[in-house]
């Protein structure tokens, strides 16, 4: 297929001074230039366009819809034209037309933040309140990130009201979604039962600030407030260690079997790049590598892995583990290479503990919570805070490998961990809606 012609000198210069005028807010001039343009060529898309949003910014809602129309057929997949046709519908009262097109714009260019915008707009005008707050806290969040609506002069005139209004939408909307995961449970367990959880609710949704503790405690999603916070914890706490560390050598020898067979490992990070894995992990020589043979994968269970470590899962399933859907929780056999180091970094949550059961450790390996370092003892568990920063190596030359799994933590109440695990859900359920990590 051949590309298409370039317009003739004359017309492209035309079309420069109308770009020219309208980028200098000379409309009326620009208008005129575009009316000349479309004279002598009617079907390109720029100049329909710009004709059929002056007809609307006038209040010329046929004449605009016309042109855009035809702006359509000419440029199909152009999301400015199908954004800028859905405006026109709405004009129109057309909603669902105007949903239609706008919802065409957004699937073919997804950062396009003012469109997704009006989308919200009219599925809120539609009452359609599920739908409009993800695509509102998208359209919001993504033009935040380009440097755009984060203050007055940072947001045009004519959007400054309306984004306002929904950014106290967004606000109300969340909140009102997430508390529903509690409210059942304020009404059978009580106001008082479910206090610590509504204030970490209002810390997540930026409504209190997080008194940390200690400063070196900084979770990556939610801090729940008014528990014990420490980098190591007191095995007093955890009655069911013994029982866990009682079953190591029958758990190693099905961790051996599984290193002779070398099936099942896989890694533990998962990026879309080299140079993301690099800021978590490095090793001798840029070798590296963290792997693990996954009982529970994001709140999934592995039935083919539990399945080749009976000794193992059947354990696993007496312990106090966080199970959320989608989220916990994270249990493995964790292997790390001679050299590797896993670098500073820190978890989502202080809900919950990291619990080590070192099965395999070589000389020269540690790990460090906080600025504490400790050197695991093969069968000896230990419980650590992974919202401290920490982090942990092989300085060996051989492989070493521990038993992770995740638990609440000891200070949370049994109605609080059941609307943690309402509330995290549904956290979850909307972030994934709005693209959210």
């Amino acid at each position: 297929m051949n590309a298409p012609a370039s317009p003739p000198p004359v017309l492209q210069a035309q079309i420069t001074a109308a770009r020219t005028a309208a980028a200098q807010g000379r409309i009326a001039e620009a208008e005129q230039l575009f009316l000349r343009v479309v004279d002598a060529e009617p079907d390109l898309a720029e100049a329909l366009n710009f004709l059929g949003m002056c007809a609307l910014a006038r209040q010329q809602t046929d004449p605009a819809i016309a042109l855009l129309e035809r702006a359509r057929r000419v440029a199909p997949d152009d999301a400015e034209t199908l954004k800028n046709l859905g405006q026109a519908y709405r004009r129109a009262g057309r909603l669902d037309a105007a949903v239609e097109e706008l919802r065409a714009a957004v699937t073919r260019s997804p950062g396009y933040f003012l469109a997704r915008f009006h989308l919200a707009a009219v599925l809120q005008q539609l009452q359609r309140d599920d739908e409009a707050l993800p695509e509102y806290f998208r359209a919001l969040r993504e033009a935040q990130e380009r440097g755009e609506w984060l203050s007055e002069a940072s947001t045009p005139p004519g959007l400054r009201q309306p984004v306002l209004a929904a950014m106290r939408y967004v606000d109300q909307g969340r909140h009102a979604l997430f508390d529903g995961a509690v409210a059942p449970l304020r009404a059978r367990f009580g106001a008082e039962a479910m206090r610590r959880v509504e204030a970490a609710l209002a810390i997540y949704l930026g409504e209190r600030p997080a008194q940390y503790p200690n400063p070196a405690q900084r979770p990556l999603f939610l801090f729940f407030p008014d528990i014990a916070s420490q980098a190591y914890f007191e095995r007093a706490r955890f009655p069911w260690l013994e029982a866990l560390e009682a079953q190591t050598d029958a758990i190693r020898l099905e961790l051996v079997n599984l290193l002779a067979a070398e099936q099942g490992f896989e890694p533990f990070l998962r990026f879309d790049s080299d140079a993301r894995v690099e800021d978590y992990l490095r090793g001798r020589e840029g070798q590296s590598a963290w792997t693990g043979f996954f009982f529970y994968r994001h709140g999934e269970r592995r039935e083919d892995n539990c399945a080749r470590c009976p000794v193992t899962t059947g354990v696993l399933d007496t312990l106090p583990i966080v199970r959320i859907r989608e989220h916990a929780p994270e249990v493995l056999f964790s292997l790390l290479t001679p050299g590797a180091h896993i670098l500073p970094h820190r978890g989502v949550t202080n809900t919950r503990l990291v619990t080590h059961l070192p099965l395999i450790v070589p000389e020269r390996c540690a790990l460090r919570v906080g600025g504490i370092d400790h050197v695991w003892q093969e069968g000896r568990c230990v419980v650590f805070d992974d919202t401290y920063e920490h982090e942990a190596w092989n300085r060996s030359d051989r492989t070493r490998v521990v038993l992770i799994l995740d638990t609440w933590h000891p200070d949370l109440t049994a109605p609080e961990r059941e609307a943690l695990t309402a509330l995290v859900g549904v956290i979850g359920d909307f972030n994934q809606r709005v693209g959210v990590r």
